[in-house]
């Protein structure tokens, strides 16, 4: 138990310190730029521009922290919102990484084994990356060819399509809820396909709602 807490308070110390300096390296690019091009915007621009798009961030961040933390659990909270990509990479690694190792999110096996997924994506996405950058010269008619652009457009579904039907096939009642109302909201307004990390915590609060109620009628 002891342990536990240590290793608890020292994932939330190194975790608020990497987010910080995560933060400041992101602030000091454009900075830099304006400070070696000596141009600095005006403040009064900046802020009517941040107005119109900094609440959509703040509250899609504040759903996304409440919905992937229980999941991710602290290390890989942390972790995979310095990294990025959550959405489409790290919360399907962890979650398939839990599953295979038969733990549950939350539990202390779960934390260990979301962690160490996350860091090996983030690992494996960097060195990729990496290849990327140096090849992308002999890389670009490949990937630009249009017989894979099809492939390239179906890689998220597919992603999301076998994570799904392995929890859906596990207690369909609670999946029917998101899945109606998901696919209720894309028929309506199709613009939506480009937005699918904004909705998925969204989804996951419609599955949260639905559960709820479900257990409150006995049902589940």
């Amino acid at each position: 138990m002891k342990q536990q807490k240590e290793y608890g308070v020292q994932v939330h110390a190194y975790g608020r310190a990497w987010m910080l300096a995560a933060l400041a390296v992101m602030l000091l690019v454009p900075i830099s730029m304006c400070v070696w091009f000596g141009v600095w915007p005006n403040v009064l621009d900046v802020l009517a521009g941040l107005l119109g798009v900094a609440p959509i961030y703040w509250v899609v961040c504040s759903i996304e922290v409440f919905t992937y933390a229980p999941m991710l659990g602290s290390g890989g909270t942390y972790l995979a919102f310095v990294t990025g990509n959550i959405t489409n990479l790290k919360a399907p690694a962890a979650i398939n990484a839990m599953e295979a190792a038969k733990a549950k999110p939350g539990s202390e096996e779960g934390e260990v084994i979301s962690t160490i997924a996350i860091a090996t994506t983030s690992i494996v996405t960097t060195l990729i990356l990496g290849a990327g950058v140096l090849l992308f010269a002999q890389l670009a008619p490949v990937l630009e060819s249009p017989v894979l652009q099809p492939a390239f457009k179906m890689i998220l579904p597919a992603l999301f399509g076998g994570l799904g039907v392995v929890y859906i096939a596990k207690n369909w009642k609670l999946a029917v809820a998101p899945l109606v109302c998901m696919i209720a909201l894309f028929i309506a307004v199709p613009s939506l396909a480009s937005s699918v990390s904004v909705l998925v915590p969204v989804g996951a609060l419609i599955a949260i709602g639905a559960a709820r109620l479900l257990y409150k009628k006995g049902l589940v």
